[in-house]
């Protein structure tokens, strides 16, 4: 089984398909069904839920509840909180001067051997180099892996 951690830049994408504005929703719903058959596990950071309740809140204020509701129900989904994620994040934030908590996502998946996956282009540009993430963009659609 793969383990991936994904950030609110994705997985809001699985609740506003009809938002204009929004790219690679195709794969990020990709990546929601593969969690959902069982081929993904994915690791999350503390806030994952806290940080696209925000989002969602704004975009689609109506059915927000429902789905932060079904989001706490993923049974493919594990909160990954460990001392060492929260060091490993604080340095990551130092290194590429970013906010913490997007480098938590980040941090997460280092420290549990995962895949970041992102559709943040410029978190991307700053930290690909530090290794163990995606950019959305760049997931193949056809088998969903990061390339």
């Amino acid at each position: 089984m793969r383990l991936w951690t994904i950030d609110a830049s994705v997985a809001v994408k699985w609740f506003c398909p009809d938002k204009p504005d929004e790219a690679e929703i195709d794969k990020a719903l990709l990546l929601l069904d593969l969690a959902m058959a069982g081929d993904v596990h994915f690791l999350q950071p503390p806030h994952w839920i806290a940080e696209v309740a925000g989002v969602l809140v704004r975009y689609h204020p109506v059915t927000a509840d429902s789905n932060v509701q079904d989001m706490l129900l993923f049974d493919f989904c594990e909160t990954i909180d460990h001392a060492s994620v929260y060091r490993r994040a604080i340095t990551l934030a130092k290194t590429i001067d970013h906010h913490l908590f997007d480098t938590l996502y980040h941090a997460v998946a280092l420290e549990a051997g995962a895949t970041f996956v992102t559709a943040d282009a410029r978190y991307y540009a700053k930290a690909a180099g530090l290794g163990g993430m995606a950019l959305l963009a760049n997931i193949a659609p056809h088998n969903g892996i990061p390339m």
